[in-house]
């Protein structure tokens, strides 16, 4: 069977992810900010002004889409004054699509062990490799991210001090072993 234009097209689109909505949400802000410090016409300013700002209102939107009341629960996963239990509702509650707010909380301070073990599993590097070097991360979880073959989370695990110090000295082993091949 064929592929049509269609079928094509779908592969190639990119999921959006909070991640993603988020940065362009940042740049559009941007670009606002720097448009006010222009010498442009004031009609041609305001016109502009204008239609980022809507840009953004859609941006806010789509985000809102994926988690509602977005941006309050990013405020409070970039607290450090935000307690465990808060943090582990707002883990309880985060879609699959929240790439952003994943990240955030697997970099808390506060990250209580049982989130750290469920992002652990989460489907962006970048949550896994801060699971990976978090020092609250259960030594189960830790174990387990060492052995994982898809990628050298073993490496930051090595250097986690809540590591048990047999991981690290094994871990620390194969780096010198990786090292004396090269």
């Amino acid at each position: 069977m064929p592929r049509t234009k269609r079928t094509r097209r779908r592969r190639l689109l990119l999921p959006r992810t909070t991640q993603i909505i988020h940065g362009e949400r940042q740049s559009l802000s941007n670009a606002l900010r720097l448009l006010r410090s222009t010498q442009l016409p004031a009609r041609r300013r305001r016109l502009e002004e204008s239609l980022l700002r809507d840009l953004i209102r859609l941006r806010t939107l789509e985000l809102n889409r994926i988690q509602p009341d977005w941006d309050r629960k990013v405020r409070l996963a970039t607290s450090r004054r935000t307690p465990p239990a808060r943090l582990r509702r707002l883990a309880a509650s985060l879609p699959r699509a929240d790439y952003f707010l994943a990240r955030l909380l697997s970099d808390h301070p506060n990250a209580p062990a049982d989130v750290l073990a469920r992002l652990a599993r989460h489907p962006y590097a970048s949550v896994r490799e801060n699971v990976a070097r978090h020092p609250r991360t259960p030594v189960r979880t830790l174990r387990r991210l060492a052995r994982d073959p898809r990628e050298p989370l073993w490496y930051l695990v090595a250097f986690n001090p809540s590591a048990p110090p047999a991981l690290r000295d094994q871990l620390r082993a194969r780096m010198r072993r990786q090292a004396a091949r090269r």
